[in-house]
Parts: structure tokens; C-alpha cells; sequence
């Protein structure tokens, strides 16, 4: 539910779940004198909660614009001209396109925030609990950022003291270095975060326990660990009411405003409608061009749509289909139903908003869904199909509404098939399938096999896509800015 009280600068909430706000309070970390500051447990507060706030330049729009866009599940509609947006939708990116610059630099925006407040409160004389509870929410969102990084651009520059990425001038650090941080940074917090029910009405969505072990979970999984993966999330799963997770029955809970912060909620985003932090989503995704006429309502842009790939693959009997696409929108005064020529995105839509850029629906980073779908894919992997197939099905029950969606007992492929697929159509526009693609070896074939589809059914232009891509476009390039700043950085091979 959303709640009354958000005052902060940037008035955004993230939550694993922030659904409160009330610690996002005051004194952003980055516009003080950082040896002048800290010297309370105020000061400490502050300086984690500017950390929160950085992840709302990458979380809003953003990351799906890098992690969906290059992949089968987004594309760029008539209101979107943008040549960077167009590049990455037609895998001709470069080391000069502003959203890769962005993705580096926001992160380690991030980091810097985060090795501030690392760095600076153990040094103020308060609760020991509470101190290190605080660095360990710290740490959790500094593990995050690097595994951003890391995961775009392989081996990136560590910075663990109070420099900048523009003040470090020294050479990449390997992948494995960052993953070692990443991993001390997530043992650190779990052992130190409270579980998610023991944190007080105003505390209530900070990084909790469960919340870094979810994301270690997938850290490991990452890395191929698929025996630690399967620990790690089994510590979670296995014990889900105690560390306060669970699944909505109804999937599109996920985006209503008395549910969307609700037992499905790991980390995400919060937002209000303005004057506070908007998601301007709505606008971005909701129909101009596709409709006969307007609907009366102001700034729709129709810029980020679905591929029509996407929407084939899912069955009608799939009650996930109605909340990811929209086909048909009332006016907003007369309730006339306009039909669209092709199928929009439809979780950021709110019905009844005169104006498409005051939607507050939830960006989530990580739903229990994912946490769920780990897990089965980790078990699969070291041998005990049986449960994974239950934890499989277990999603597939509540898309379908029963069991009819199930799967049958299936080889370890044709089960990696199955989990591949499920992701794609559990989080279309949540920023995942980038990632997946890369980390399971398919994005090359994959994105070969879309170009074609698309070529077929939607845009005879979609044959450039099989055309430009490349074996090296398994990571994104570094931001050539960066390099010019950093002549110790080398540029990944092939850009």
C-alpha cells in the first residue's frame, strides 16, 4: 500500500520493499563535506539512505532499456526515435551509445555512495547493532551495483575507499576479484540484517535478511555455482514465511497499489504520483499511434512495446497475458474501447489517470517469483529434478489458475528449455532476460532465431538483427568517456 509519509529530495522509495520512506528523510550523503559529517547516527542514516536512492537512476527505465531492449522481449515503437534506443534494439551498439555510458556511470554512483557510508560509520559512536546494520545494507547495495557491472562488462575497475570511478585511474580488476567482493560484501549483510518482520513501521522495507540472501542466490547462479545457488535460496525458500516472502495468488497483485509491496515484493522501487518520484512508464508504454484517435488521455508516447515474438509465446489460457499486454483502452470520458493494431505492454497502465506520466506503479527489482524460478533452475542442475519440477510447477499453477499448465517429469535440457522460457514469461519488462540469455550460453542463437520470427510476422527489418550480431556482444562495451578519462582501461574485445 502506498503510504502518505515520503519526503526526500529525489521522494523515491526502494524496497526489499521501501514501501515507507520515512528513513529517505534528509541530508543527501553527496552534498556535504564527507570528513565534516559524520558524527551521528542521523548522519549514518543518511548516508545509507542516499545509497538507496541511486538505484532509481537505474531501475527507472534503464535497466530494461539495456537488459530488454538487445533481446527478443522489447522493441522500440513509433514514438521512440531515439538513435542510442534504436542501436540497442538493432544490436549496432557501441562504445558511444549515452544508455551504456549511463549503466557504468549510475553504478558507480552507486558504489561511491555506498564505500562512503562503508568507510565513514564505523568511525560514529552509536549502537553496535544498529551500526552494523546499517553497513550491511550498505554493502548489499554496493554488491548489487558491481554485479551490474560486472555482469554488463566483466572485468571493471574495484574501488573500495572514498575515490570516484573518475579519480581511480588504475586498469580493470578481474571479474573473479569482483565476484570475491560481491560475495564477502552479501556474507557480511546476511549475517547482519534483520529478518524482514523485525524491522519497526518506520524501518519497514529496508534490505532485509532474505532480501541479500535471494540476491546471493543469484549472484551464485550467475557464476555457474549451481550447488551454492541451490543452498543459498533453499535457506529462503524452504523457510518462506519466516523470512516473510511468498507468491501473490493473483499475478498482476504484483502492480495494484494496495498489493504490489506486498509478499512478493524482494527489492524495488516505490513510487507516488507527483509531486513526489513518478514512474513515467504509462506514458512511455501507453498507445498513440496504434488506436483509432485519442483517449483522451495526455502524454502517451507508445516508445517501449513488446516484440510480437513475445506475445505469441504465450498461451491464452495464461492469466500472466492480460497484465503483461494491452490490446484494448476505454476512453477516459466517454469509455469507448479502442482497440489496438498491435499488442502493448500493460503493467505500468492505471486506468483513470488523466495523464499517462503520474503513474506510480512499483518497478520491482526482484519478486519472489524469481527467487522461486532460481531455485528450480539450481535444482535441476545438481540432480533432483523431482523438487525442481514442483517449484516449477508452482509458478505455472498460478499463471494457469490450476494444474493444467503443468509440466511433465522432463530431461535436465528439455527442463533448461522449460526454465528459460518460464522467465521470459513470468518478467517482460522487469529486466532480467539479457541476463539470462548471456549467463545460459543462448543469447547468440537466440537472438538469430528472433530476427528471423520477427522478420516474419511483424518488420521484414529485423533480418539486421541476425546480421550485426556478434559473438563479443556477450558483454557490453566500455563507455568510450571512460576510457578517455582512464587510459588504463582497455576497451572489451571486439568494439
Amino acid at each position: 500500500m502506498k503510504k502518505s509519509f515520503i519526503y526526500i529530495f529525489s521522494a523515491f522509495c526502494f524496497s526489499c520493499g521501501i514501501n515507507s520512506c520515512s528513513f529517505l528523510d534528509e541530508n543527501p550523503v553527496d552534498r556535504l563535506v564527507v570528513d565534516n559529517f559524520y558524527t551521528s547516527e542521523k548522519d549514518a542514516q543518511a548516508a545509507v539512505d542516499a545509497t538507496y536512492q541511486q538505484l532509481n537512476s537505474l531501475y527507472n527505465r534503464l535497466m530494461y532499456m539495456m537488459a530488454e531492449l538487445p533481446t527478443d522481449m522489447m522493441k522500440n515503437g513509433l514514438g521512440m526515435p531515439n538513435a542510442n534506443l534504436q542501436d540497442l534494439e538493432f544490436l549496432r551498439f557501441n562504445s558511444q551509445n549515452t544508455f551504456v555510458k549511463d549503466m557504468w556511470k549510475n553504478c558507480y554512483s552507486g558504489i561511491s555512495r555506498a564505500n562512503t557510508a562503508i568507510v565513514k560509520i564505523p568511525e560514529i559512536k552509536m549502537n553496535e547493532s544498529k551500526k552494523n546494520r546499517l553497513i550491511a545494507e550498505a554493502r548489499t547495495l554496493r554488491a548489487l551495483y558491481y554485479f551490474n557491472l560486472v555482469r554488463f562488462f566483466g572485468d571493471v575497475p574495484l574501488i573500495l575507499d572514498l575515490k570516484t570511478v573518475e579519480d581511480s585511474k588504475g586498469p580493470r580488476d578481474s571479474k573473479e576479484l569482483i565476484y570475491d567482493q560481491i560475495i564477502e560484501d552479501l556474507t557480511f549483510a546476511e549475517e547482519h540484517l534483520p529478518l524482514r518482520s523485525e524491522y519497526s513501521a518506520s524501518d519497514e522495507g529496508r534490505i532485509n535478511k532474505g532480501a541479500a540472501k535471494i540476491l546471493f542466490g543469484k549472484v551464485y547462479l550467475t557464476k555457474g555455482d549451481f550447488q551454492k545457488a541451490k543452498d543459498k535460496l533453499a535457506e529462503v525458500v524452504e523457510h518462506e514465511s519466516e523470512y516473510g516472502f511468498g507468491l501473490h495468488k493473483d499475478y498482476h497483485a504484483n502492480w495494484l497499489r494496495d498489493t504490489e509491496a506486498g509478499i512478493e515484493a524482494v527489492l524495488y522501487i516505490e513510487y507516488k504520483e507527483p509531486p513526489f518520484q513518478h514512474n513515467g512508464e504509462m506514458a512511455l508504454a501507453g498507445p498513440k499511434y496504434s488506436i483509432p484517435g485519442s483517449l483522451g488521455i495526455s502524454a502517451l508516447n507508445e516508445a517501449d512495446i513488446p516484440t510480437q515474438e513475445l506475445y505469441d509465446q504465450f498461451d491464452n489460457r495464461d492469466l500472466r497475458k492480460k497484465t503483461n499486454f494491452k490490446t484494448e483502452f476505454a476512453h477516459l470520458k466517454t469509455g469507448e474501447i479502442l482497440k489496438s493494431s498491435i499488442p502493448l505492454s500493460g503493467k505500468f497502465w492505471v486506468e483513470g489517470l488523466e495523464t499517462g506520466d503520474r503513474c506510480d506503479v512499483n518497478m520491482h527489482i526482484i519478486r519472489y517469483a524469481d527467487a522461486i524460478l532460481m531455485y528450480a533452475e539450481a535444482l535441476n542442475e545438481v540432480g533432483e529434478s523431482t523438487k525442481a519440477l514442483a517449484m516449477l510447477n508452482r509458478i505455472r499453477e498460478r499463471a494457469f489458475g490450476d494444474d493444467s499448465g503443468n509440466f511433465k517429469p522432463m530431461s535436465k535440457d528439455e527442463f533448461r528449455t522449460a526454465i528459460l522460457n518460464e522467465r521470459r514469461l513470468e518478467f517482460p519488462h522487469e529486466g532480467h532476460r539479457w541476463f539470462d540469455l548471456v549467463r545460459t550460453g543462448t543469447f547468440i542463437q537466440r537472438m538469430k532465431e528472433h530476427s528471423a520470427y520477427e522478420a516474419k510476422v511483424a518488420e521484414a527489418n529485423k533480418t539486421e538483427i541476425a546480421q550485426n550480431i556478434k559473438e563479443h556482444m556477450i558483454l557490453m562495451p566500455i563507455p568510450q568517456s571512460e576510457i578517455d578519462l582512464n587510459p588504463n582501461l582497455v576497451q572489451n574485445a571486439g568494439y
